[in-house]
């Protein structure tokens, strides 16, 4: 989309959401959200009244739409009337909804060792222990790197975790184990395409990520 095209509202909601450091993400769902306002209004979302706002969560409701979703969209709103409008009167009238607390699925010993064995390599069963042993997300695991295990220890830095913040998360014997291995693997397979002929830039960050 080119600037020409982005409407000056709209150019206003994202400088509001970059000053504020909100992520890529959050800020393409909290656009689509007041998009998807838009459209239901008919009309510019800054013309919006407190009954059009409720008239809204009205739809969403009777329409199905999950409590997730529906969570979403008023934080958007909230953000676009509360920020961007300086209207704190209508971020009030939006109203998150309450989400029935439920307990997880907890897997037994042996489902979680059948779960591990089916991984198709080392490498899968290593980014799974950890994951499942460290309590990390699929987006921490994937940014980790080699240099972040703690051997002795049996720790992992977790950089720009949830809420952009660095912590340390405890990791079991099993993984870590699987960790170090992939680690090991990793540095030969690197060792060797620097010291043979074709060597190629691309192995570079195979002993840098896990």
């Amino acid at each position: 989309m080119t600037d020409k095209a982005i409407s000056p509202l709209r150019r206003r909601m994202i400088e509001d959401m970059t000053i504020r450091k909100l992520a890529p993400k959050t800020q393409h769902d909290y656009l689509q959200r007041v998009k998807d306002f838009a459209v239901f209004l008919g009309r510019s979302p800054d013309t919006a009244s407190k009954e059009d706002v409720r008239r809204y969560q009205l739809h969403l409701a009777s329409s199905g739409a999950h409590t997730p979703k529906i969570n979403s969209t008023v934080s958007a709103l909230r953000f676009f009337f509360d920020v961007t409008l300086d209207r704190a009167d209508l971020a009030k009238q939006a109203s998150f909804v309450r989400e029935p607390r439920k307990l997880p699925v907890v897997l037994s010993p042996q489902e979680v060792a059948r779960l591990l064995e089916a991984a198709p390599g080392i490498k899968y069963k290593a980014a799974l222990s950890v994951a499942y042993g460290a309590g990390l997300r699929i987006s921490e695991v994937v940014a980790l790197k080699v240099s972040d295990i703690d051997s002795k220890r049996m720790m992992l830095r977790v950089e720009q975790g949830k809420g952009h913040k660095d912590r340390h998360a405890m990791v079991s014997s099993a993984a870590g184990a699987a960790a170090r291995l992939v680690s090991r693997r990793a540095a030969t397979r690197l060792a060797v395409s620097r010291s043979g002929p074709g060597q190629s830039h691309d192995d570079a960050p195979a002993a840098s990520r896990l």
